[in-house]
């Protein structure tokens, strides 16, 4: 048994990128920037931002492109996957990516809409008791 399990905020970088499988699953893209702030051994106080890929699948797929824009703050918990491809130049590539499993919008105009974004109907229950925290929150 293992775990692969990773949780990020930041802000949507990228408006979504909504398409279907021949199938006809809905599944969207985006970027996230998570910024992180330390401080060296001089004391200098240093930014850097960490870009993330994150897909989602099936009803929440339809609800990222329907809510998501770019600038919005956002929580995102999922698993990370690694994959391997051939780019345009024929050299081999990797990419990795957050498949999304909930997605909390964190902004007070996506705080409406946060709870339609809950999956599955048991973590909605979970989550609906910590919205009202996170609408508490200063930014």
């Amino acid at each position: 048994m293992g775990l692969n399990k990773i949780l990020l905020i930041g802000n949507v970088g990228s408006d979504p990128e909504m398409r279907y499988t021949p199938n006809g699953d809905a599944v969207a893209d985006f970027r996230l920037a998570v910024n992180r702030v330390y401080n060296t051994r001089d004391g200098e106080r240093r930014e850097e931002t960490e870009w993330f890929t994150v897909t989602a699948w099936g009803k929440l797929a339809e609800q990222v492109n329907q809510y998501i824009v770019k600038g919005r703050r956002t929580y995102v918990e999922g698993r990370l996957r690694s994959r391997a491809y051939l780019g345009s130049d024929g050299q081999p590539r990797a990419a990795n990516e957050v498949v999304a499993g909930q997605i909390l919008f964190l902004d007070r105009a996506g705080a409406q809409a946060a709870e339609a974004a809950q999956q599955p109907a048991a973590a909605s229950a979970a989550a609906g008791e910590n919205q009202s925290d996170v609408e508490d929150l200063p930014w």
